[in-house]
This record gives structure tokens, sequence and C-alpha cells, in this order.
């Protein structure tokens, strides 16, 4: 039935918002002018989002241009953070995607910016499950866009897209892909082809 699967990243293979959010408080705490509560939880409800939506969302107290200006620091200094720390994988996360890369070729594509699905695969040595991944920071499009890519560029047939936000919902849907939704992660969906609590039920789906 299916070729492939896009996954996105945050909330549907990994957690990384607790040390996200040290990051992005480290960052902020360098404005006075900053008064804004920053939780991985407050982080958990914006992901998915396009990052420029979860700066002014999570930064209320400050001009958009210096929400964005925070958000930039905080994401360049989170990835060197973050491969080494490492985010939460999901339970059974390696051994799920080890028994899926032998019928359908992997790939990730999410709203993120330069290095971010890169220091995902090296803190957590999952390089070798992907084929090819994509993201906004480096093609400067959102992620329907950045599904299309996906699919062109890998000549992919039959592919199918699993995210935990209605945002990758309405990007499946805006590229053409069935959608799964885990709901294990993040967000709520209202509409998705078939739902997932928890990422090993991949294999039984």
């Amino acid at each position: 039935m299916f070729d492939s699967i896009i996954f996105d990243l945050d909330g549907t293979l990994w957690d990384s918002t607790d040390a996200a959010a040290i990051i992005w408080q480290e960052e902020a705490s360098k404005y006075k002018e900053v008064t804004d509560i920053i939780s991985a939880d407050r982080l958990k409800a914006l992901y998915g989002l396009p990052l420029e939506e979860i700066a002014v969302k999570l930064l209320t107290s400050v001009p958009r241009e210096t929400a964005i200006k925070i958000m930039r620091e905080s994401t360049t200094k989170q990835c060197p953070y973050l491969e080494k720390v490492g985010g939460i994988l999901f339970p059974g996360l390696e051994e799920t995607l080890k028994e899926l890369k032998k019928t359908y070729r992997l790939f990730i594509v999410s709203n993120c910016e330069e290095g971010y699905i890169q220091c995902f695969l090296k803190a957590h040595q999952l390089q070798d499950y992907f084929e090819d991944f994509e993201y906004p920071g480096r093609t400067g499009v959102l992620k329907a866009d950045n599904i299309r890519l996906i699919v062109k560029r890998n000549n992919l047939l039959a592919p199918v897209y699993v995210g935990d936000t209605a945002g990758d919902a309405t990007a499946a849907k805006a590229a053409g892909l069935p959608f799964v939704y885990a709901r294990y992660g993040f967000g709520q969906v209202k509409e998705s082809d078939y739902v997932i609590d928890s990422f090993d039920e991949l294999l039984k789906l």
C-alpha cells in the first residue's frame, strides 16, 4: 500500500522540550523586558508551528522582532547542546525503525532551523535509518512544500506522512499524502486517515 514513510520530528520521534526550554530561558534572560515563563509544557503546546510563530506566541511580553531574535539565538545554541545531551525518544523508536526500514524507505520533514534534524540523528545515532530529510531552515519553505520536495527528489510513489499536530495534518493533505496521527504526541488532530497511540503501532498499521 505504501512504499515510504515521512515523519515529523518533535512529538513524533522525540521530545526535546526539556532541553530546549533550558536554552530558550537562558537566552531570554539576557533581555530584561522579557517577563514570560518559558517551560517545556509551553513549548509542547506550540511545537508544530513555524519557528517565528512559536517565538511570537511564547514571548508575548516583547515585540515580534525581539522574540524572533531570541528564537534565532536559542536555535543556534540548542543544536550543539541537544547533540550532546539528546532528547527523549518515544518508547520502542529504534526497534520500530529497524523493522520499518526492512520494508519502507524512511524520511523526515520538520519545521525547524539548520542543524536540528542533524543533531537528533547524531545524538541518538539514527542516521542509517533515514535516507533524506528537509526543513525550512534550508529551503525557506514550510512543511507541505518540503514534503513535496522529499517526494519528488526521492521518486516516492506511495508515501504516507506521520505527525502529531493539526499543522502536520494540514501539510500532509496539502501535499496530497495520507496522514497518520501520532496521538501520543503534543497536538490535537480532528481529522486523519489513521491513528496510532504508540510509535510501535506503526508495525501493525
